[in-house]
């Protein structure tokens, strides 16, 4: 279980990724810097407790056409081994300490609890509260054995995607959100959850879908 603490950050999340965003593919800004907010998420939990797991979702800027991205974070006491391409920063935790910040599409651990989600062998938790499962976070599971190792990772205008060679399934993380389910014949599960949007409005979307490679 993950504790969470409410404490300082230095720096912020949201200013680790206004530094990132920019770099990223899919990112639509042009010229200015991002104008990001929080706009909601959820959690999972590691297993050994040692790596925080955040799904953070963001809004850059405030008109009711701002996108929303996803971020997906580790939280790490130490370098992640092999993880130099997913670094997005170090920010100093008012309780923990120091903590490097990965996205979490290059962290095994957040894939393989994500994997684990879609299975429906744990639960999505509450951003802002310890031991709390997040209602809000509908999951449509698989019924199948979900392939470990997805290492080889290719960004799109849209999302990112984790596939290994062989594997019957990839694993799509929408980077920026859209309203309403994924659709198609080779979607085989996907993990629904809502964001604020700045018009107040709670869409919903999915986060992260898997789908059949072979199609």
């Amino acid at each position: 279980m993950a504790v969470i603490h409410h404490t300082t950050l230095t720096p912020t999340k949201v200013e680790l990724l206004t530094a990132w965003l920019p770099s990223r593919p899919w990112y639509g800004g042009t010229g200015s810097a991002p104008r990001l907010a929080r706009a909601g998420g959820f959690r999972l939990d590691d297993p050994e407790g040692e790596v925080g797991i955040e799904f953070l979702v963001v809004i850059d800027g405030p008109g009711d056409a701002a996108p929303a991205y996803l971020t997906p974070l580790t939280y790490r006491a130490t370098p992640l081994d092999g993880g130099r391409a997913g670094l997005i920063g170090t920010l100093e935790h008012g309780v923990l300490g120091k903590r490097w910040v990965y996205d979490g599409a290059h962290d095994p651990v957040l894939v393989g609890q994500l994997l684990a989600l879609l299975a429906g062998r744990v639960a999505a938790q509450a951003q802002g509260e310890s031991d709390t499962p997040d209602p809000t976070v509908e999951v449509r599971t698989v019924d199948a054995d979900l392939p470990a190792g997805l290492t080889e990772v290719t960004e799109t205008t849209g999302a990112t995607v984790l596939a290994a060679p062989g594997a019957p399934w990839t694993l799509s993380l929408t980077r920026v959100l859209r309203p309403g389910p994924a659709a198609g014949r080779d979607v085989r599960g996907q993990v629904l959850a809502p964001w604020s949007a700045p018009d107040g409005a709670a869409p919903r979307g999915a986060f992260a879908v898997l789908r059949d490679s072979a199609r």
